[in-house]
């Protein structure tokens, strides 16, 4: 009422000074006249159409004072009086539902951009999630920030869930969510605050959703409900998709399994029923040589069993190490002793860096990896060429590597050579082994924090390096 009272004195104001003004200025009576119609038109563009009309009354009655005959006296039967008033009272009207148009057209126009600003900052919190749950409370929880709401509520109907933003939400009930999301337009409570509006997609019904507090327009419900429907399938697509290729990748996992240890278990299998064969048979001198084969074979065996539990160990998060300071030669001293056979007549070199630290490390496992860079070097270079191991400080690290003069590997095999089950292309059925050994090796290095690396060209061998922490307390006296 104030703010009112205060338009209309501005109003009668403006139209008072103009009136001083043409008057000391002694302008003519059209002059008059079109500064009055100009100031109407200002008062109904920026007051409105009620104070318009006002200052129209007042600039005709002023104008017929003080510029048309007889000068000072108020004649409004003069014909020309009611031109005048006829025109401020046109002027005024056209202008002002001119001027409310434009705002109203304004007001729309920024109502659309908030709109549209709020659906996208819903949006773009909503993308980010992975999953059709995690959308839905990302929806419930942001909508109170997004639309200035006291709370929301969502029921999911394929899993028959209820996801609310907190104890204001109860004032919509489940069994209203539930038959919400059976019907097709949403409603809007004005009396209550609130809004409900089903979500479908296609005419597949998704579930429902409610929002409590001031409701935002019934077309921008729709459009936040179209909205959590696009949304809701795309993170379900997502999901679906992530599924499905965790199944392809697992069933390409067992299949390498099937396959490398159908492989490894066959070959020592099959030399142990030919050695029991013969010793059934009862050939004469051949006893020992074929016990010896036996032997052989069941070891082998044992050691493929053992890497099969070794690999489930690691990927359960089972391995539990023992970690404290290691001298590195020893640990490298302790992982050759168990190959001496298998290194009997290559050229074979230690080389360990003076006054190396020693390593902090389980030193059963860590000296498994050496051993398995060891046989991977022997397994996969020439019979004769060089196998080199090496140990020294960098960055405060223990770096450990084992290089051969193998075939070496190729550029597109090397970001893969320490997957399960993964044999190079060229070795992938003329070598013993699983394919597992890398892998655990890898597994070992990473659960001491560390990391694990190869270094190859094609024909010029390979060299594998992992790193363990160097203690601080330097060597072990």
């Amino acid at each position: 009422m104030i703010a009112r009272s205060i338009r209309f004195a501005a109003a009668l104001a403006a139209v008072g000074a103009i009136l001083t003004i043409d008057s000391q200025l002694r302008v003519n009576a059209t002059t008059a006249a079109l500064t009055l119609l100009l100031a109407i038109l200002g008062i109904s563009a920026q007051l409105g159409l009620t104070e318009a009309l006002a200052a129209s009354v007042a600039a005709m009655f002023g104008f017929n004072i003080l510029f048309l005959p007889p000068i000072g006296k108020l004649t409004i039967q003069d014909p020309q009086n009611w031109v005048a008033l006829a025109a401020f009272l046109v002027t005024a009207v056209t202008a002002s539902q001119l001027s409310a148009h434009a705002r109203r057209r304004a007001a729309e126009a920024e109502a659309r951009r908030v709109e549209i600003e709020q659906l996208y900052s819903l949006v773009q919190s909503m993308l980010l999630t992975g999953s059709a749950r995690k959308t839905i409370r990302e929806f419930v929880n942001r909508a109170i920030q997004v639309f200035g709401c006291t709370a929301a509520a969502f029921y999911y109907r394929p899993t028959d869930e209820f996801v609310r933003s907190g104890p204001e939400s109860q004032v919509v009930t489940d069994h209203e969510l539930l038959v919400e999301s059976e019907v097709e337009n949403p409603s809007v409570d004005l009396l209550r605050g609130v809004a409900l509006a089903p979500v479908r997609l296609g005419g597949r019904p998704l579930g429902s959703m409610a929002l409590i507090g001031p409701p935002p327009p019934d077309k921008m419900v729709r459009a936040i409900s179209n909205l959590m429907a696009i949304t809701i399938e795309k993170a379900r697509a997502l999901e679906d998709a992530g599924h499905a290729e965790a199944a392809r990748q697992s069933e390409a996992l067992k299949s390498a399994l099937l396959d490398s240890l159908a492989h490894d278990l066959k070959t020592p299998l099959t030399s142990i029923k030919a050695a029991v064969t013969s010793l059934l048979g009862g050939a004469p001198g051949a006893d020992k040589e074929l016990l010896t084969i036996i032997n052989e074979e069941a070891d082998r065996l044992n050691r493929i069993a053992a890497e099969v539990v070794e690999m489930a160990r690691i990927e359960a998060g089972k391995l539990h190490l023992e970690k404290q300071p290691v001298a590195v030669p020893e640990l490298i001293a302790g992982a050759l002793s168990e190959l001496s056979v298998p290194l009997r007549g290559r050229p074979f070199t230690v080389r360990v860096a003076g006054d190396l630290p020693n390593a902090i490390a389980d030193r059963d496992f860590a000296a498994q990896v050496v051993r398995q860079f060891v046989e991977n070097a022997l397994k996969y270079s020439p019979e004769g060429s060089p196998v080199e191991v090496s140990a020294e400080a960098k960055g405060g690290k223990i770096v450990i590597g084992v290089g051969d003069r193998g075939p070496g590997i190729e550029e597109n095999e090397r970001t893969r050579i320490f997957d399960k089950f993964y044999r190079g292309r060229r070795h992938r059925f003329d070598t013993e082994g699983t394919g597992m050994g890398l892998a655990i090796a890898k597994g070992i290095v990473e659960a001491h924090g560390e990391k694990i690396w190869v270094v190859s060209e094609p024909g010029q061998g390979a060299v594998f390096y992992f790193s363990l922490a160097a203690s601080a307390g330097g060597r072990e006296g």
